[in-house]
Parts: structure tokens; sequence; C-alpha cells
């Protein structure tokens, strides 16, 4: 099981990340660029800003953790995480991966 908490402390945790908020939610950034936020009661759920290769492959290994966003975010890849269902390295993994689909290339 994951927390909020543990999730935004994971998020903040990789490199030039910081907090801000979009739509009444927390969310994470690097550069300006929204890799992963926060939602539901008490910040129950993360989503996650993976390619749909990547969110296939997530959703593949761990079907009751990562389920697609709703609607086009989803096809695109965005990727929601039920935080009471996972695991925190699964989920640092993805949120790696995330951060790294939207960092500049010199912080790779």
């Amino acid at each position: 099981m994951l927390t909020g908490s543990q999730f935004r402390r994971m998020a903040l945790a990789l490199p030039e990340a910081q907090e801000s908020a979009h739509m009444g939610h927390p969310d994470f950034r690097v550069h300006r660029r929204i890799f992963a936020t926060l939602s539901g009661e008490g910040e129950s759920r993360g989503m996650l800003k993976l390619t749909p290769e990547q969110q296939r492959q997530w959703m593949q290994a761990e079907p009751e953790v990562f389920v697609p966003a709703a609607g086009a975010w989803g096809l695109r890849g965005a990727t929601m995480v039920e935080l009471a269902a996972a695991q925190p390295d699964s989920v640092r993994v993805a949120l790696e991966a995330a951060w790294r689909n939207v960092a500049p290339k010199r912080l790779l």
C-alpha cells in the first residue's frame, strides 16, 4: 500500500521536480512540464504521464494498480495509479519513467 504522501515524496525526490497545482489537484513538474498528479479522496490516486507502450506494459504487469485515465488522455498514455493497491518500488520505477518522458535531455 502506498499513501499520497509517499507518492509526493517519491515524485519530489526526482531531479529538479517541483510541486504545483493543476485543475485543483497537486501536480509534479520538471521544467514546467507535468509528469504526475495526485487526486481522489484523500489523494488516493496518482496519475503518471507515460507513453502508450509504457502504459500497456504497466497494465499487463499490475492491472489492479495501473489503469488508463478516462478519454483521450488515457489513449495517449495518461495512467491512473491506485495507491492502496500499489507497492512503493513499482510506483517509484513508473514515476521515474514518467519523469524521463518530460525531462529536458540535459537531466537525463
